[in-house]
This record gives structure tokens, sequence and C-alpha cells, in this order.
């Protein structure tokens, strides 16, 4: 890697611990383009008492950076799927920021997987990043707060207008086949199938972000601000006197069938990863294990945003809209509700009590589960 510088508590309608995440009924919303969107939102600002820390930190992570030249350069998200059969993923580990949102792939009961969208700024997986698969409508507002590149297998037509027509924030068209011979993606011939004569590819493309940031001249600034409201200076995190959290469940598909779970570890004071079927392992033998979670109900639809070119896609409803959050980290938990405006706002997040979110500094899995998902604390 090249360094760029035992109870169980449902969390749910009733929350945790006299009001943990009250449920919210947001207004739904698809995609819309910045330029006619008002804004609604701001994030809120730090207490009054804590005292200003004007030290740089990479803003993704909110960990502090020896010399802020060394940010100054694009953040890159992958788009990279996650269902068993194309496991391990290549890279993941090192991702400052991992949100994980529908694929759009439905099983023979209607209901759809997860894909997930590391985002690489303050370090960059030297070994490329993998499997690569196409973009979805919410990368746009997802990514448009810190403004980057999405390294990509193309997306439906609508889906590559909609990142088209937000390139002042995304750039989603530096896709595979539009960057050949720069070396900004390889095929892995190990991971290259047949389905009867067919030749597949799905599971075998590697994006290489340190290269992909090259192709292009926009966002070389690197993100502007901080992303979350991570704690500087002499801030804690809001988490110090959250409830105890040894194991967060998270559910995908209806009917908790399709469970993200992550456990505390005590001695790393991180959270290890687990997939429905196992431990999340990369191709590296590398457990995941992430310094924050954090998991953001939101109205999942399918939509078709741009009358004409056809196709419904997987979404989240996070422009204007809101709803409730869990936060995680160093074995306790909080929650509360967000909030976000236009495509390009920055997120906003109340605790249950009134007060501003404040996340530990490090890095972070971000879950998209539905409006009404019973995620489960145990203490």
């Amino acid at each position: 890697m090249d360094q760029l510088s035992r109870r169980t508590m449902m969390v749910g309608g009733l929350g945790v611990a006299g009001g943990l995440l009250a449920a919210c009924n947001p207004a739904s919303n698809a995609p819309t383009n910045p330029a006619t969107t008002p804004a609604v939102t701001s994030t809120p600002s730090a207490s009054a008492s804590v005292p200003a820390d004007t030290r740089p930190r990479w803003p993704l992570t909110g960990v502090l950076m020896t010399d802020p030249a060394e940010g100054k350069h694009a953040a890159v998200a992958v788009m990279v799927p996650d269902n068993k059969n194309e496991h391990p993923q290549r890279g993941i580990e090192f991702a400052d920021l991992v949100f994980v949102i529908s694929d759009g792939y439905v099983d023979k009961l209607g209901q759809a997987a997860t894909r997930l969208m590391p985002v690489f700024h303050s370090s960059m997986p030297t070994a490329g990043c993998g499997p690569v698969r196409s973009v979805r409508p919410v990368d746009v507002p997802i990514m448009a707060p810190m403004t980057g590149i999405i390294g990509n297998a193309s997306g439906g037509p609508w889906v590559i207008e909609y990142h088209r027509q937000n390139a002042q924030y995304v750039d989603g068209v530096l896709d595979y086949m539009s960057t050949k011979g720069t070396g900004s993606y390889s095929i892995d011939q190990s991971r290259v199938y047949r389905v009867g004569t067919k030749v597949e590819y799905d599971r075998a493309v590697v994006c290489y972000p340190i290269v992909l940031a090259k192709q292009t001249s926009s966002f070389a600034d690197g993100p502007a601000s901080l992303y979350f409201p991570f704690a500087t200076g002499d801030a804690q995190a809001s988490t110090a006197t959250g409830v105890p959290a040894t194991r967060v469940v998270i559910p995908w598909k209806r009917a908790d069938t399709y469970n993200m779970s992550y456990d505390y570890d005590q001695a790393t004071n991180t959270y290890l990863r687990s997939e429905p079927w196992g431990p999340h392992v990369t191709s590296s033998g590398t457990r995941v294990a992430v310094d924050n979670i954090l998991a953001i109900r939101a109205e999942q639809t399918w939509v078709q945003l741009l009358p004409g070119l056809g196709g419904l896609e997987p979404n989240h409803e996070i422009v204007n809209s809101e709803g409730s959050f869990v936060y995680a980290n160093g074995g306790k938990v909080v929650g509360g509700h967000w909030s976000k405006g236009a495509v390009n706002d920055p997120w906003a997040f109340v605790l249950d009590n009134g007060k501003p979110l404040v996340m530990a500094p490090g890095r972070t899995f971000v879950e998209f589960p539905t409006l009404d998902a019973n995620i489960q604390v145990t203490a």
C-alpha cells in the first residue's frame, strides 16, 4: 500500500435507552439536479465549548495528517460487487470509507443483496481494488459532498447521463473501456470464467485508484472539508456516553434473511465485519475491521430519473430526505436523526438528545438499510 500521507436490544421503532432511534417517515424523492434543488440542511456545528482545532486532517477519516500537501489529490471510489460468488474482494481494507448499497440484482423472492463502494484518499491499494462493477444513481449524492472519481465498469444509459449532469461533483465516466491502455484497470485472468461458450469478466476487472486519479485534473485538490462530523481537538466521540454494543447486526432483504454483522474486538478497538455466510475476508487474507459503523436508514426504491432513456435502477432516497441512524464506535452505540438536502449538500446528524453527532476519527463502514430495518445491538 502506498501511503498518501450479553443481552440483545432491538433497535427499532422504540429504540434503545429511552429513545435511541425513533423511526422517521422521510419524503420519497428521486435524485435531483442540484441546480434546481434548494439546500435544506447543513452540518451541525461543533459545541462552542470545544476549542477550535485547525490542524490538518484527512477529510474522509478525520485522522491528523503531517503535511496538507499529501491530501492534494482526488478521492477515488470503486464500485465493487458483494455477492458470495464474487468474493474475495481486493483492496477494500485500505478504504477510508466503504458504503454498502443495494446491488439491484433480485433473487427469486424479488429481493436484492448488496454492493460496496469503497472510497480511497488517505491511502491507495497498490494491488488494486475489485472486482469492478457498474455505477448506481445513489453514488452521485454520496460522492458529491466530497467530490471525486468513481472507478466502474459503465452503467445504464440514464445513470451515466445523471453522472454527467453532476460532473462538477463526480466523475463517473472514467470506466474500464474509456481508459483502456492507461493502466487504470486490468483483468485478473484467474477470475475469468465461462458460462457455456460465453467468457465472463464480471469477477475479473481490477481498478487501480492511484492510476485512475491521474486520468483527469478534476478534483485534484481533494475533498475540501471533513465528510463526516469527526471529533477534533479535545472533543469526544458521542459514543463516549453511549450504551454498550459488542455486536451490531444490520439486516438486508426482508425478514432479516441477509444480515451484515459487526463484532467488537477489544484488543484492536475495532469492529470485525461478517457477511451472511461468514467473516468478511479480502483476497490478501485480511479480515475487514472498521473503527466506525454508521447505519443510515433510508427508503430503498427503483427509479427512472430521465424520461425516454428507459430502465429502472436501485436507489436509496437520500436527496432532500431524512431518517434515523445508528452509530457505533469503541464498543458503544448511539442513535438519532439524519437529514440531507441537495445532491451536494453535506449530511446532518442530530442525536436523540438534540446534540450534534461527533464521530471518532478512523475508517467507517456506512450501511443503508431500509427505513424499518430491525437493527440489532447486543450489549
